[in-house]
């Protein structure tokens, strides 16, 4: 049974292409469905977390983080009575936007960008879901409700100016009031994001041996965790130690998500989806406390594992690829696939091209991007082909 405040399939304000209606499934989870089916959703499965794609097969990458953050938003979801099929469609296509390389890529990728008004990998998503995805005989992209475009598009809150281009542009058709707070089912996309890679990058530091284990059980809410375990299982093998300690840090900040949402619901009372857009704050966020320590957290990931010299040394590197194909597809358009040579062809002017090949670049798989690289700027030694992507 859903709550008041949930989006409600039957009263959704409809694509932008009219289509008939499916006899057996909603329209959230039809747009669940095209997102799974979608090439770029494919391609998450090559595309890194922290680490660069061929480093280590145990490493997260964006497909199975995004698996992840659409299993936490689901619970999370059903237990406040929102939809979870809206939830889990925004979940799973928080991150088709996403550049080879991780936020390097965006970074590198942005400052190339940056005089044909720049990339963001948010607005990125929504090009991919409304214009890129070429496979129905009757539009561009995924032809997805306003619900699940509103939540993908400003599922971090409202978009302030500037407006990327990429959103500017598709708003500009179809009004997603980017003014405004999204919906709750979309509020609970983007926290269970924040949980997922909290929860993740802590074991894949661990694996990479970028920290100790007993470095861990000192930061705040981890160190209440290893206390438990150590009670409940004295001599625990050391893994499973951890493994266990970590479990309860994600129940953790699961169970503080729901408790403030539920708290804010029942303060606001809000009787339909819209007095959730229009409540001037988010819903769905960590208590207070939760949040200062996980900016503790967070710190402490961003000097021991986002800036490990190891890390640092890949990220150079990447960025030289990003740095040097972008020039090269500038230059030499005709080197695109053929199923990019029609944009080429209609495009007008310089901005309208890097755009173009701001799309192509970003769309590539970390091992695609390397070895793009190798065959057409001569760096190492890749394969003299082009792989399918």
């Amino acid at each position: 049974m859903h709550a008041p405040y949930a989006s409600d399939p039957s009263a959704s304000r409809g694509r932008l292409v009219r289509e008939e209606e499916s006899n057996f499934r909603s329209c959230f989870q039809r747009d669940r469905d095209r997102i799974i089916h979608a090439s770029a959703f494919r391609r998450l499965k090559h595309k890194t977390q922290v680490f660069v794609e061929h480093e280590g097969d145990y490493y997260r990458t964006r497909l199975t983080h995004s698996i992840e953050v659409a299993q936490v938003a689901r619970t999370i979801s059903g237990t406040l009575g929102l939809n979870a099929e809206l939830t889990e469609a925004v979940a799973l296509a928080h991150d088709l936007g996403h550049t080879p390389f991780g936020h390097t890529g965006e970074d590198a990728l942005h400052a190339l960008m940056q005089p044909y008004g720049g990339f963001d990998h948010n607005a990125q998503a929504i090009r991919i879901v409304t214009h890129l995805e070429r496979h129905y005989a009757d539009f561009d992209g995924l032809n997805l409700t306003w619900e699940t475009l509103e939540g993908i598009a400003k599922h971090n809150g409202p978009v302030p100016a500037p407006i990327p281009w990429a959103l500017e542009e598709y708003n500009a058709r179809h009004d997603l009031e980017l003014h405004t707070f999204a919906s709750a089912e979309a509020q609970v996309a983007a926290i269970a994001d924040d949980v997922a890679y909290n929860h993740h990058d802590l074991h894949d530091g661990l694996r990479a041996e970028l920290f100790s284990t007993d470095e861990l059980a000192e930061l705040p809410i981890l160190s209440e965790n290893f206390a438990e375990v150590d009670r409940l299982y004295p001599g625990l093998n050391y893994y499973r130690r951890r493994h266990e300690a970590l479990r309860r840090f994600f129940g953790v900040l699961v169970e503080d998500v729901i408790t403030v949402a539920r708290g804010r619901l029942k303060a606001l009372n809000p009787q339909s989806a819209r007095d959730v857009r229009h409540a001037g704050h988010a819903i769905v966020q960590f208590s207070d406390r939760i949040f200062a320590d996980l900016k503790v957290i967070r710190e402490f990931l961003f000097q021991r594992m986002y800036r490990a010299p190891s890390v640092v040394t890949m990220r150079a590197e990447v960025t030289d690829v990003v740095n040097d194909l972008f020039p090269y597809f500038m230059t030499h358009p005709d080197q695109l696939p053929k199923q990019w040579r029609k944009d080429v062809d209609e495009a007008e002017g310089e901005t309208t091209l890097a755009r173009i090949v701001s799309d192509y670049i970003a769309g590539m798989t970390d091992r695609f991007a390397l070895q793009e690289h190798a065959r057409l700027c001569g760096a190492g030694d890749g394969p003299d082909r082009r792989p399918p992507i």
